[in-house]
């Protein structure tokens, strides 16, 4: 069977894979669209998208955030080990979706711009050294370029790297949808103590909520008990208890992005490349925004004729992003690091500014780029000497 010829493949259809496809198929590129599974799909993910998600969603696929689709609030509390710290009434919106109708919708953005749809099939070989994909059906596709989009787990990392990531060094989470209960969880509600460098979210829906509880992983090591202990504070015991059964989980990569994002003539995206807010474990923006990124520097080298340069041109226009991390990590450190952190945190988000600081990077009003060195030294100085130091000292080790 002679191979099928294309200019890019793009292995994954989420935001990254989909924003991707969408991108390069409008620029007149022939772009094959891989995934897995079948659309509309289950996904487990809070399904928040921020301000900054909704940009990129009407920049990449001139999608609107409908009514139908999200639930937009304004409404958040913050909270401390069940301590709350009053009802932030003005918060910048955030968009509220079920992953498994969000991304079935940009699937088929990808496929109407005109990127060909391989699903579901399954991937048996990975060729990244002249990008060529072999299927499970005997089919052979073959592009200059490759695109790895395909999540934490990435096949396209493992055929780079041996294996995407060490489970280590990434977050984990569980996520469990109860039915809502009439009259409660108006608001989206974040507890910072939840899980040891991590947190605990309510996340109201249309059709329902997703409660979740995430973390580093090798500082979780009881991350199931932790989930009880979240639903036994906003739920009736036996609820709780039946809505555990159908517990799920996932790990993701928040804060252990590849300096390198891919190799040769294949650049990864999204989760595979590590791109995950460590503080807030935002990923869906960032996916989408690195998708076009990537996208954008395959156009420019394949019409200069050196497809080698798309990783070069890639990882020039993601540097910023990058950086984004770099500080966030920095704050996770301050805020998770040594035995004051927890009464560092519950100070922190006392203060309606920090709160206000931290909702408005959430909605892409700011970036951690912007909370200049001298805020953070000043918060730890008025909090306690050691977490600023601990984290600085720390800074790069793992």
């Amino acid at each position: 069977m002679s191979a099928l010829r294309f200019d890019v493949i793009v292995i994954g259809s989420g935001p990254a894979g989909s924003a991707a496809a969408t991108v390069a198929a409008r620029a007149g590129l022939r772009v094959a669209l891989l995934d897995k599974s079948a659309f509309p799909r289950d996904k487990l993910c809070g399904g928040a998208v921020s301000g900054r998600g909704e940009r990129y969603l009407r920049e990449i696929f001139d999608q609107s955030v409908t009514p139908g689709l999200f639930r937009s609030l304004t409404r958040v509390r913050l909270s401390h080990e069940g301590e709350g710290f009053g009802l932030i009434k003005d918060a910048p919106a955030l968009h509220m979706t079920m992953r498994r109708s969000f991304d079935a919708l940009l699937h088929a953005h990808a496929a109407k711009a005109g990127a060909t749809v391989f699903a579901p099939v399954r991937v048996t070989r990975i060729e990244p050294g002249a990008p060529q994909i072999e299927l499970d059906d005997g089919r052979v596709l073959q592009a200059p370029l490759l695109i790895g989009a395909d999540g934490c787990n990435s096949a396209t990392a493992r055929a780079l790297y041996g294996r995407p990531f060490d489970p280590a060094d990434v977050a984990f989470a569980l996520e469990v949808e109860p039915p809502r209960q009439r009259g409660k969880f108006g608001a989206v509600q974040v507890d910072l103590a939840a899980a040891d460098w991590g947190y605990g979210w309510i996340f109201p829906k249309n059709d329902g909520i997703t409660i979740g509880v995430g973390g580093l992983h090798r500082k979780n090591p009881d991350m199931k008990a932790r989930m009880l202990a979240y639903l036994d504070r906003h739920v009736p015991a036996d609820t709780a208890r039946v809505a555990l059964k159908g517990c799920k989980g996932a790990f993701l990569p928040a804060g252990v992005y590849r300096k390198v994002p891919g190799a040769g003539q294949v650049l990864l995206a999204g989760d595979a490349a590590g791109l995950v807010d460590p503080v807030t474990g935002e990923g869906i923006a960032w996916a989408m925004h690195s998708g076009r990124l990537a996208a954008d520097a395959c156009v420019a080298a394949l019409q200069s004729g050196a497809p080698k340069s798309a990783l070069r041109r890639y990882g020039r226009e993601l540097a910023y992003l990058q950086h984004e991390i770099d500080r966030a990590r920095m704050i996770q450190k301050m805020m998770f690091f040594g035995p004051g952190a927890r009464t560092l945190v519950r100070n922190l988000v006392r203060k309606r500014a920090i709160q206000y600081t931290f909702l408005n990077i959430l909605s892409g009003a700011r970036d951690y780029q912007d909370i200049g060195a001298k805020t953070l030294i000043n918060a730890s100085l008025t909090y306690g000497k050691g977490w600023f130091q601990g984290a600085a000292g720390t800074a790069g080790r793992d």
